[in-house]
């Protein structure tokens, strides 16, 4: 799926305002009729459901996870900048903001799942269970990377039923699945819907994604809430919708319980989660590339860089590696693929399937540690010199130059960057454009050779029939690009 601008993404916490504010949002919501206890849907019949009159009960699954379901009420304290009359008159130069979310309870004693974001900076939690009771509560973990948080309850009060866990990995597209939660801060409700998808990743909403997309009904203030099969079991934690108003528009999504609930143990464990490290750069593989690259299907990942003394490095990993399965899971995606390694945990081993110029292989990696800083573009080093020159002619539309002092110094441009060719200028509707070339680029290399002057690209291209692959390095990373001849 493309990326979705983060205007159209809307985490599900909901915001009161200041304190004193917390009903507002409910005032202007019209009254509704009472539900049937029973419906009618015995296509969903399972023997863990009751049966009432030949149909299955949603009632009986709603019933056995509601007590599980809590709302998450928290007190943020907000700066404001004071303006000019506050040194003359007064006044407060912060705020105390209300917000509120929802939490599944996860064990007898008191510890909840929730989202991140519901409880990020809060200066003070409450959580109130279905029963009406109401408790403090204290951050055990968070993990923004995943947008999960883990709190728990003060005093380990009695009474209190966890939710059970289901797996997620068997939902189909199909399935009948019921959000649960507190939408904008109206109470405990519950949505029915189906799961509309699985796998939905590269939406910009966390690190590591790998969402449950849903139609059930969730909006603002069900962040942290339940997703539940017919089973009445916990398959995914409620977090965020696409939306073009901010309120439901069909799309859902929940992160499933196949990540959260090992990430929910970890914080439990030691309040951080450490995950695992290849030491690779990625990108997905579509028809044109598997073509160039003379695979027989566009499946795995291929490996656009491997950085040298990482995990990845050290098994014998290549650049133009096509990773196919990890530990026998097949590899779909460059986002499921990151989730595999990533919940493999540091100082794990895993067996990865490659291919290798059309061979397949399996090597064993002992995986690191993710650093903080591995989003962060390599050292800057010294630079190498080289002659100055412009050419159009290698690729139509496109002005190359050689790799110089001054443009490796504008390109930020590490020690690990010895050779290449800089685009320097690119015409727009060019066929290089329209293949994603961009001014600032560097090549690296063509059809697999290394680019290491003008001269020897155009060579390279003069040689080349057919479609040409590039290895162009971006913005700190490196990808592979097909362009047209």
């Amino acid at each position: 799926m493309s990326k979705v601008s983060l205007g159209f993404v809307s985490v599900l916490a909901l915001s009161l305002g200041s304190a004193g504010c917390a009903h507002n949002g409910a005032q202007s919501k019209g009254e509704v009729g009472p539900e049937p206890r029973h419906s009618d849907l015995s296509f969903l019949a399972h023997p863990a459901l009751t049966q009432v009159g030949g149909s299955v009960s949603i009632a009986d699954v709603a019933e056995r996870v509601l007590p599980s379901v809590v709302t998450v009420s928290t007190t943020v304290v907000q700066h404001q900048q004071q303006s000019m009359m506050f040194p003359f008159f007064g006044g407060p130069s912060e705020r105390q903001a209300q917000g509120i979310g929802s939490g599944v309870i996860v064990s007898a004693d008191g510890y909840i799942l929730t989202n991140n974001h519901v409880v990020a900076e809060a200066k003070e939690i409450k959580v109130i269970t279905s029963d009406k009771r109401e408790f403090d509560a204290t951050v055990v973990g968070t993990d923004p990377k995943s947008d999960l948080a883990v709190i728990k309850i003060k005093g380990s009060p009695a009474g209190l039923i966890p939710a059970e866990f289901g797996d997620s990995s068997k939902l189909r597209l199909g399935d009948v699945v019921l959000a649960v939660g507190n939408p904008l801060g109206v109470g405990e409700t519950v949505t029915m819907g189906i799961v509309s998808a699985k796998g939905r990743a590269d939406l910009g909403i966390a690190a590591y994604e790998d969402f449950i997309q849903t139609d059930a009904a969730i909006n603002p203030g069900n962040s942290g809430g339940a997703l539940i099969n017919t089973e009445g079991k916990l398959v995914g934690i409620n977090t965020a919708i696409l939306s073009r108003t901010g309120g439901y528009q069909g799309i859902g999504l929940a992160i499933p319980s196949s990540m959260a609930q090992p990430i929910m143990e970890t914080l439990k464990q030691s309040g951080k989660v450490s995950r695992g490290f290849l030491g690779v750069g990625i990108q997905d593989i579509d028809h044109d590339l598997a073509t160039a690259l003379k695979l027989s299907n566009p499946n795995g990942v291929l490996l656009t860089e491997v950085r040298g003394g990482g995990p990845g490095a050290k098994a014998g990993l290549a650049r133009g590696d096509v990773v196919t399965k990890v530990d026998a899971r097949p590899v779909t995606s460059t986002g499921q693929f990151r989730n595999l390694i990533a919940s493999s945990g540091a100082k794990k081993r895993v067996t990865l399937e490659i291919m290798r110029d059309g061979k397949p292989q399996s090597l064993a990696v002992d995986l690191g540690e993710v650093p903080d800083d591995s989003l962060a573009q390599g050292a800057r080093g010294s630079d190498s010199s080289g002659p100055h020159a412009t050419s159009g002619g290698a690729l139509d539309g496109v002005t190359l130059e050689e790799l110089t002092p001054e443009l490796r110094r504008t390109l930020g441009l590490g020690q690990d960057v010895q050779h290449g060719v800089v685009i320097t200028d690119l015409e727009r509707n060019s066929s290089a454009a329209k293949a994603g070339l961009r001014p600032g680029d560097v090549v690296l290399e063509l059809n697999r050779t290394a680019v290491d002057s003008l001269a020897k690209f155009k060579e390279l291209y003069a040689k080349a029939s057919g479609d040409v692959l590039l290895l162009l390095q971006r913005h700190g990373g490196t990808v592979f690009l097909v362009v047209r001849k």
